[in-house]
């Protein structure tokens, strides 16, 4: 689509089974996007180490040695002004500094906030950042944000929500008129708390109304019926881990009931087809890579436990949001509101 040398910055120590997991899934989006240049932030000698030991196939690019880390237990005063040569703090620096660049990360969570809202700043017009991510749902998948990075959020916050899930939605589906909800505990108009209601009087006296369906119900979020669910990080974090248990619970047991018995394992192999199907579209790995939105640069957060595959797929998510613009749909969209 673009002809730019696309620069991804990686944090190559976060998360479990770093690095290899992160050169492994380097290794996975590179077989789709070999021109995008890659530069890894970490222990050089690990890295490098890593790669020839399993073999890995990884081209174009670059090591940069760093000495610190960050741990999930450091403060945010202990981020800031002692782990300035942690692979974080650089690779951040790095893609703020650099154009057509983003940066991904396994690590901390609270020091990717912290310090992508220090070295890339706020979108001008956008209050705060959101995590952003994609849930599937019945025909195919919904954004909802924000998932942990607010939890305390005024009717304003949610507008610009709506407004910079509306951008992300027109990158990834563009053929599709998005269809956007408020999370709330009822769909009438008189339900739920004040900041709910005046988010969506926001969006009803705004370009998005045509696009606004009202209030949608948690039980309703794999319905289809809605493309992007806007919700106060509190609430967005607490829905997506129960999610995440029930999926888990639910895939869990029907392994056990299919290897029960002979009959069990037959009636599988009969239906092994239609299970596949499901299984990748309730997969986690192909959802991986939650964006911080609203940010004056491209921040992907990878899950910490995601495998190789997965973080693929967070390379792939930071790869379309620098070649498709994303932050500069944001700001024109902030300037026709």
């Amino acid at each position: 689509m673009s002809e730019r040398q696309v620069v991804i910055a990686i944090d190559a120590m976060g998360g479990e089974n770093s690095p290899y997991k992160v050169l492994k899934g380097v290794e996975i989006f590179l077989r789709n996007e070999k021109k995008t240049k890659i530069i890894f932030f970490g222990d050089e000698v690990l890295i490098n180490q890593n790669i020839k030991n399993n073999n890995l196939n990884i081209f174009n690019f670059e090591i940069i040695n760093t000495t610190e880390t960050i741990s999930d237990e450091d403060s945010v005063n202990t981020i800031l002004r002692s782990k300035k040569n942690s692979s974080i703090y650089r690779g951040l620096e790095f893609a703020k500094n650099n154009n057509n660049s983003g940066f991904v990360s396994s690590g901390s969570t609270a020091a990717i906030m912290v310090l992508s809202r220090l070295h890339m700043g706020m979108i001008e017009g956008i209050d705060r950042p959101a995590i952003c991510s994609l849930v599937p749902n019945k025909k195919n998948y919904s954004l909802m944000l924000d998932l942990g990075a607010n939890v305390i959020v005024s009717g304003s916050n949610l507008f610009q929500f709506a407004l910079m899930g509306f951008c992300y939605y027109s990158i990834i589906n563009p053929n599709i008129k998005p269809k956007i909800g408020i999370l709330n505990i009822g769909t009438e108009n008189n339900k739920g708390l004040e900041f709910l209601q005046d988010a969506a009087d926001l969006i009803q006296s705004s370009f998005l109304k045509d696009n606004f369906v009202g209030f949608i119900e948690p039980n309703k979020i794999t319905s289809g019926d809605c493309d992007i669910i806007v919700s106060d990080g509190y609430t967005g974090n607490i829905m997506l881990k129960s999610a995440e248990g029930i999926s888990n619970f639910i895939t869990s047991n029907l392994r056990e009931i299919f290897n029960k018995s002979l009959i069990n394992k037959i009636s599988y192999k009969l239906i092994e087809k239609d299970l596949k199907i499901l299984k990748d579209q309730v997969n986690p790995d192909m959802y991986n890579g939650a964006t911080l939105i609203g940010l004056n640069g491209i921040s992907v957060k990878s899950h910490g436990n995601a495998n190789p595959l997965a973080f693929s797929y967070a390379l792939k998510q930071c790869h379309n949001f620098i070649i498709n613009d994303l932050n500069e749909k944001i700001i024109n969209s902030v300037k026709n509101k």
